[in-house]
């Protein structure tokens, strides 16, 4: 499995290999730059809410105090005014609320039976409320809705005042807490104190938080304001995913414009070159990047070496081949020499049978001479010998150098084209002389039939037809030299010699047949 991966891996291009180890390397430390942003953002956020929560709180304690405070000051007030039994108990509490700091300056008072006995101003108890027992406070939102009802109870009667809305929203305020908005609730009537539907400002929530007052007589909505994620604050999270997508990017392009895109162009010029061409050309301009410059520079310097190696080899091999078709075409003047040496001293020896062997040795010495001469001729193509004009000649030259009762001897070809090594070539003309010679002086009245044809591509065989040939026929010392002599020349084909009456047959290693 880790194998095909790094396999598929080493195939893809170089650019996304390049992006998907920036990911790879990036992306985690990405992740937990977003994870502890984030993580930070929540615990500000929460830092955030504890504070308004804290504020809030603090709003709601200082109307507590105010309304305490009042409660107090009434009470103390009230008292004193009714235990000394005057006809008109208000102005005696008032001179007592006058010299108390922070304390509403209205004034109501009520008998034990609920009547109202005074009051400043304009003024008064509302009606229908209970009587207070001594020592209660009673809460309540005045009927307007512009201030709160303070009552308490004291010995004799009633005691009220009134806070207004104003007193109640500076003190909320007073505390330098930031309070959106602040509503206070009793059972059937509702102050606004911080108007409620003032938008908290600018990336900004609402946080909504309720408060029981005074015993639970009042209900107090307070709404703080609370920071929320930002444009900011968004960008700070996705900076670090910006910073992979940068680097991403900016790998990309800088490696497809240095890397990729010159690697390319000077691959196609090198694609385009041939060898043998005038000269390798290559993209002048490959971008920036001096390190593909130097490689152009190299390749240029490299191609160019190779041309003047192969300039150099191509002579010294032009120069051999010259040697060597200097040397087979003296080996076959040479043994066209020899020959013709042979056949004057063979018409000037006296006996027939030196004259015999002269011609012989004339005709083996020949039969080599052609085989040189055609190999002298298949250098110029490389293709190896062509065994039909080799066996054309042979025949020849044969019917040429035959003794005078031979000299009508008919030789019948039947050859296929086919091309094979020197030393088969030798091996094949050694086994057609001996063959024919054989014929020759045994029955020259009768024909020779030689015949080649390919097998496959690589083999072809060669047939030779006489009466003369017998594999049976043992009777002499010249038949057994000469079986002798062709088995040893088949052997050098490494192939078997097929003996049949009237027929002898070899298999020959040949050269596949050249493609049109």
């Amino acid at each position: 499995m880790l194998s095909e991966a790094t396999r598929r891996f080493s195939a893809l291009p170089t650019t996304v290999k390049l992006l998907l180890i920036l990911s790879a390397a990036l992306l985690p430390i990405g992740a937990a730059l977003v994870w502890v942003a984030g993580q930070s953002i929540r615990e500000a956020n929460q830092a955030l809410r504890d504070r308004t929560h804290d504020d809030a709180a603090e709003s709601v304690r200082s109307i507590e105090g105010l309304i305490a405070r009042n409660a107090l000051a009434l009470r103390v007030a009230a008292s004193g005014a009714l235990a000394q039994g005057v006809a008109d108990p208000c102005a005696g509490a008032m001179r007592s609320l006058a010299v108390s700091p922070a304390v509403a300056q209205q004034l109501a008072v009520q008998d034990a039976e609920g009547r109202q006995v005074c009051s400043t101003a304009a003024f008064a108890i509302p009606p229908g409320l209970p009587v207070l027992a001594p020592g209660k406070i009673g809460i309540r939102i005045a009927d307007g809705e512009r201030s709160l009802v303070v009552r308490v109870g004291v010995p004799g009667g009633v005691a009220a005042t009134e806070i207004p809305q104003r007193e109640l929203r500076s003190t909320a305020l007073d505390q330098g807490g930031r309070i959106a908005s602040l509503v206070l609730r009793d059972s059937e009537r509702q102050l606004p104190i911080i108007n409620p539907d003032e938008p908290p400002g600018q990336d900004l929530t609402r946080n909504i938080s309720e408060w029981r007052l005074a015993n639970g007589q009042l209900l107090a909505r307070v709404g703080t304001p609370v920071a929320s994620i930002t444009t900011a604050d968004r960008l700070v999270l996705l900076m670090p995913f910006l910073m992979w997508l940068v680097a991403a990017l900016l790998t990309w392009v800088l490696v497809t414009r240095l890397l990729i895109r010159p690697l390319r162009q000077l691959q196609r010029s090198i694609a385009r070159y041939e060898p043998g061409d005038a000269e390798l050309a290559l993209p002048r301009k490959l971008g920036p990047a001096t390190e593909i410059q130097e490689l152009r520079d190299a390749f240029q310097r490299a191609v160019t070496r190779v041309e003047e190696s192969e300039q150099e080899m191509t002579g010294a091999l032009e120069g051999q081949r010259r040697l060597v078709r200097e040397v087979h075409h003296r080996v076959k003047n040479n043994l066209q020499v020899v020959a013709s040496l042979i056949n004057i001293h063979g018409r000037s020896a006296e006996s027939p049978h030196a004259r015999a062997a002269y011609g012989s040795i004339s005709r083996r010495v020949g039969a080599l001479s052609i085989v040189h001469r055609n190999h002298f001729a298949e250098m110029e193509e490389n293709r190896g010998i062509s065994l039909r004009p080799l066996i054309s000649e042979l025949a020849a030259e044969l019917r040429a150098t035959a003794p005078e009762e031979a000299r009508g001897l008919r030789i019948d070809l039947d050859l296929e084209g086919a091309n094979t090594t020197q030393d088969v070539a030798v091996s094949v003309a050694f086994l057609v002389t001996e063959i024919v010679e054989f014929a020759m002086l045994r029955t020259p009245e009768d024909p020779v039939e030689i015949t080649l044809r390919r097998t496959s591509e690589l083999t072809a065989r060669l047939t030779l037809n006489s009466k003369v040939l017998n594999p049976d026929d043992d009777g002499d010392r010249e038949k057994v030299q000469f079986e002798r002599i062709i088995s040893g020349l088949a052997k050098q084909l490494r192939s078997t010699l097929e003996r049949k009456l009237g027929r002898y047959s070899v298999d020959l290693p040949v050269f596949p047949p050249r493609e049109l």
